[in-house]
């Protein structure tokens, strides 16, 4: 009689069962609720409390201590005095010129003023922008603050700890729009402002017998006319910058003074403060060559470099 052998190998596979192939639509809806095992998209309700209770509990530890790092951060700094000042800043102590108006902001990098003629449309843009940037000086509360502490300082009247000077370009005639900032005539008014840096205060040239052997000589002579208590001046220059550019440059004027009144510094970001002005006018340059020219601030503490723009501007000028 024949005996038939089963090997253990062969009964464990014919216990194996094939497991059922739902299809796909009870199969995502067994995930999303499986009533069976009580789970919803595959866990349990506990398991899911589990599961938020611990990320409820660490990202609120995390926006917790981000939240008092940035509350610590803040207690160090004050809105309106930066932690950082003069030598410890990036700034530096060297402040450098600005003028306007700006080349159109499509001419990136461009440092050129040039228009033709004398007939308003073809220097309309100029004059726009001019008349942009000094509204804020005509309308005091296009600032904030300004005109609450306003005060008309001169060389004898500082102002005190918070004040700020008042900066009247309305009576700096001809450089003002009522006069086309003199670009109708062909006569075009430039304004400078000194870049600002918190707590610098200028080394003025008190001592007329000791100014600075680089200083254009009809500044020097300019200087030695004003009053002793103007000499606590930022003093201005505006020269061509090759011989030709000085041929070409014609007469300068200078208005309300050749320079930035002392009584402006330091800068201590005081609510309402504007920086002072000079404007420039190049009353004769010759017409259709393009003159280079380079203004520059003058002060013991200011020392100029061409390449880096300290203490100095070039822009250029060409009148058609």
């Amino acid at each position: 009689m024949a005996v038939t052998v089963y090997s253990e190998e062969k009964k464990d596979d014919e216990c194996r069962l094939k497991p059922v192939e739902l299809p796909f639509r009870e199969k995502f809806s067994k995930f999303l609720h499986d009533p069976e095992e009580n789970t919803y998209f595959g866990r349990t309700i506990v398991s899911w409390a589990k599961i938020g209770l611990f990320y409820l509990i660490f990202y609120g530890c995390l926006a917790a201590l981000v939240a008092i790092c940035m509350w610590v951060f803040f207690q160090t700094l004050d809105p309106r005095i930066p932690k950082w000042q003069l030598d410890e800043s990036l700034i530096g102590t060297n402040p450098g010129l600005g003028f306007r108006p700006m080349p159109v902001e499509a001419a990136v990098g461009s440092t050129l003023i040039w228009y033709k003629g004398t007939k308003v449309e073809n220097y309309q843009y100029w004059k726009d922008s001019l008349e942009k940037f000094l509204k804020v000086y005509k309308q005091p509360g296009l600032n904030p603050g300004r005109g609450q502490n306003i005060y008309n300082c001169d060389y004898d009247q500082l102002p005190q700890r918070g004040q700020v000077c008042n900066v009247d370009v309305n009576s700096w005639a001809p450089c003002h729009v009522e006069n086309e900032f003199g670009y109708h005539k062909s006569s075009p008014c430039i304004f400078l402002k000194l870049n600002k840096i918190y707590g610098w205060r200028p080394e003025f040239y008190n001592d007329t017998n000791n100014l600075d052997e680089r200083m254009p000589k009809a500044l020097k002579q300019y200087i030695k006319t004003v009053p002793s208590k103007e000499l606590n001046t930022i003093w201005v220059s505006c020269e061509g910058e090759n011989p030709a550019d000085k041929e070409n440059i014609g007469p300068v004027q200078y208005y309300p003074r050749q320079g930035f009144p002392g009584y402006f510094f330091p800068y201590e970001n005081s609510e309402g403060y504007l920086s002072p002005l000079v404007a420039v006018q190049f009353t004769r340059p010759i017409p259709g060559i393009l003159i280079n020219i380079e203004c520059k601030a003058w002060a013991k503490n200011i020392h100029h470099d061409r390449h880096d723009r300290l203490g100095s501007v070039h822009f250029e000028l060409m009148i058609d």
